[in-house]
Order: C-alpha cells, then structure tokens, then sequence
C-alpha cells in the first residue's frame, strides 16, 4: 500500500474519534466568549466615552508593540486562505462533510473571533492607518498559503501542533505587554485569544500523538521532515501595498523579536515541548530510517539554540505604512 493510502487509512480511522475531539476541544458558539464582550458597546448611550478612555489608554503603547498587535491581528484576518488550505488535506472531505471537514469549520469560526476582535479595538484605537492594515490583509488572502505540507496530514497536524502554540505565545505576550503599559481591557482581550490558541494546540497535538499510536515511522519523518524545513509563520508572504510578496515579514518579525512578543528562543522552546509532548525519546518499533529521524530530532533543539544565539536584531524599527509614528 502506498504512503498517501496509509495517510488515508489512518485518518479514516481517526476520524471516528474526530465528533468526540469537537466536544473535548471546541466550544459551542452559544457559550465562547464573543468580541462584543470586550468592545464598547455600541448600544449603550456611554458609547463614545468608552471609545474614548480606550483612545486615551492606547496613547501609551510604543511603536514595535503596535507593529506587533497589527501583523498578529492581520495574520488572524487570513483565516479564509488557511480553512482552504485544510480542506484540501488528505482524509478531509468537505463535499461529503465528514467529521474531519466539521472539525475545520468550527475550528474556522472560533479563529475567525480573534481577527474581529483585534480588528475592532485597532479601528477604534485610531493609531492605525487603516486603510493600509486592510489592504496588507487583502494582499496576504490573495497571496495564498505555502508552507510546503502538501495535502499530507501527518506535516500539517505538525504543522498546527506548533503554529497554534506559536500563537498562543505571541498573544500571551501582547496580553503581558499591554497590562504593563496600563490596558487592562486589551490585556484581557489578548489573554482570551491566547487561551483559545493554547486549546487548539492541544487538540492538533494529541491528532499527532494519536497517529503516533499507529505509524510511528511514518509521523516521526513527517515531524523530522518539517523541523528540517524550519516552521514558516502563517504571514511569511506579508507585505505593504506597493510591495512585493513577503518583503514586510522580515522586519514585522524584529518588530516582535526586538519587543520580546515572539522571539527565536520560543521557536527552539516550542519544538522542545513538542518532543517532550510526544515522548519522542520513548518511542518504540521505528524502522532504522524513523530511528535516524529520532536521533536528529533529540538533537535539533540544541543546535537551533546555539544559533539563535547569534541572531542579531537592528535596533532601530522598520516604519511601517500600518503605523506612522506621528499617529502615536
């Protein structure tokens, strides 16, 4: 039987399971929290008071976090591109809506939450050139998504068993940041997101550590394939308006670095967690060419480490068209 067939067998038996990861992992629409619970309320007749302490507090933000909150919130907004990039995975089938395809879309909807969210406080903020945030967003949907997974499941579930932890980190960090600089309702904002980040995480890696259960081999060079590919974020194509594709990444990415949101040691802390999560030291019954994989990955951490190290970050922030420093 060939690997893409085995893929396919494997996550048709997962998928029995799947209606009981929804229960454990997502929550029903009626009970999440919603981005009007966070948000001046636009009914109320204090209305424009609340918009205006919230303008009032966001004075005292600095510039690298407010690049950092707009690359996050347009990394959220791109949630079309990344639902489409799941229903093309192997196992998942959205014209027969099996379990694996309702697992995508309310996972879809939940993320969607957060873009809305972040979204509505940054409009309200009037810090941002808006019209350039939106048009960075457009740009990144119409770009697309490679990450170099294919329509394997094994390296995508890798894929957001790291990414959703990824996120959780980031936004947890935004959170932390913004209760220092005295926003108390942003910090919220941000903590609530990071939890759902933090929740998906756990159920895309216990997909992984189940399927661990039944191809050990095969999963463990799936993870070796994408620890060697190095994890792209989901907005490695960022870009101004006038850009080319992905030129705005790099310097969205030291804006975070150089703030403390999203730095090089998470990255080699994340893959650790993931080793340790799934016990990689312990696993049983590999082929010899699983078991080189093995040995690499155990070792990978430490050397990622060693050149993190000498990662050097410009001191000076990069303008971006999304924040003009006169707007602070």
């Amino acid at each position: 039987m060939s690997i893409k067939n085995i893929r396919l067998e494997v996550m048709q038996f997962l998928e029995k399971r799947v209606d009981s990861f929804v229960d454990q992992y997502l929550i029903p629409v009626e009970e999440i929290w919603q981005p009007s619970d966070f948000l001046p309320n636009s009914e109320s007749d204090n209305f424009l008071e609340e918009v205006k302490e919230l303008r009032e507090i966001s004075k005292d933000l600095p510039y690298d976090f407010w690049v950092a909150m707009v690359g996050d919130m347009i990394t959220e907004e791109a949630l079309p591109t990344y639902e489409n990039w799941l229903m093309e995975v192997e196992g998942v089938d959205n014209l027969e809506r099996n379990s694996w395809a309702k697992w995508v879309r309310q996972w879809t909807g939940e993320e969607n939450r957060h873009g809305d969210l972040l979204n509505k406080y940054i409009y309200l903020s009037g810090r941002v050139n808006m019209r350039e945030v939106e048009m960075t967003s457009q740009h990144l949907i119409n770009d697309g998504f490679d990450i170099g997974t294919g329509r394997d499941p094994y390296k995508n579930f890798v894929y957001t068993s790291f990414q959703e932890l990824a996120t959780y980190v980031s936004h947890n960090r935004v959170s932390q940041l913004a209760k220092g600089y005295g926003d108390k309702k942003l910090a919220k904002m941000c903590k609530m997101i990071a939890g759902d980040e933090m929740r998906h995480h756990h159920a895309y890696s216990h997909f992984v550590t189940e399927i661990f259960k039944v191809d050990p081999s095969e999963m463990m060079l799936a993870f070796q394939y994408m620890m060697k590919a190095k994890i792209v974020m989901p907005a490695h194509f960022l870009r101004e308006s006038g850009q080319k594709i992905g030129s705005a990444f790099e310097q969205f990415s030291d804006s975070a670095q150089r703030i403390g949101v999203y730095t090089a040691n998470d990255y080699v802390d994340i893959m650790q967690k993931l080793i340790i999560k799934w016990e990689i030291d312990k696993m049983v019954g590999l082929t010899d060419e699983a078991e080189k994989a093995r040995d690499y990955l155990m070792k990978l951490p430490g050397r990622m480490a060693k050149i993190s190290e000498r990662i050097v970050i410009p001191k000076e922030s990069h303008i971006f068209k999304w924040v003009e420093p006169a707007r602070l």
